[in-house]
């Protein structure tokens, strides 16, 4: 991603109003799907959405379900999302900030596989997050079909992540994430050809691709898309 940042488009540099506490809680309930929402009443985001243009090599066995766990945790100064780098040694993906997630299992429900991953790489119980539901599914040009459940973790949640998967756990503020004034769009050169991602900087860390395209399109689940 070199010199990407000559290439940022700042999208929305204005502040970003927006209800806390309950009110916030009782927004996010209100706007995710149903936990047993069915595949084919979805609505899909992707790689697409930004690179209109670009070829996507055909998927030889079509998508491979997967899914992702965007867990709130209640801090003193408000909601935050817990985030991870995964480890520099995986084969896809080294080194990118995601969520707890990965493959569901055949026949497996999104909202089990994000317990599951979530358990594996994070150490995160079952019994320390309220699901609430499925926001926006996100399709990957690598192939993959990722759906994000929303769910409330337990404040008194300790991550004790799994070397292998996970090289650090850290929590950004999810008003924050959500303020369309803090994204871009970048432009990533290589691998060729040059594609769109959205991008959010928390700190020293660059959240983008992916996780970043789950979150705007939770925030556009809960406030409409930006600039409307």
């Amino acid at each position: 991603m070199a010199n990407s940042r000559a290439h940022d488009q700042v999208l929305f540099p204005w502040a970003f109003p927006a209800p806390d506490g309950e009110a916030l809680r009782g927004l996010i309930c209100e706007r995710v799907d149903p936990l047993e929402q069915p595949a084919d009443r979805r609505v899909f985001t992707s790689d697409a959405d930004l690179n209109p243009d670009v070829v996507w090599p055909a998927l030889v066995d079509g998508y491979q379900p997967a899914a992702v766990l965007i867990g709130l945790a209640q801090r003193a100064e408000g909601l935050s999302v817990i985030l991870t780098r995964r480890a520099d040694t995986l084969r896809r993906h080294a080194g990118q900030i995601a969520f707890p997630g990965g493959r569901s299992e055949p026949g497996e429900a999104s909202w089990r596989t994000a317990l599951r991953e979530a358990h594996e790489e994070i150490g995160l119980q079952a019994e320390q997050v309220e699901l609430v539901g499925l926001s926006t599914p996100f399709r990957l040009q690598t192939g993959y079909d990722v759906t994000p459940v929303v769910g409330f973790v337990d404040s008194r949640f300790e991550p004790n992540a799994d070397p292998t998967e996970v090289a650090e756990v850290f929590e950004a503020p999810f008003m924050f994430l959500m303020n369309p004034a803090n994204r871009v769009r970048r432009l990533r050169e290589q691998p060729e050809p040059p594609r769109w991602h959205y991008a959010i900087t928390w700190g020293d860390r660059v959240i983008w691709g992916a996780t970043a395209a789950m979150l705007i399109a939770l925030h556009d689940r809960l406030w409409g898309p930006a600039g409307d």
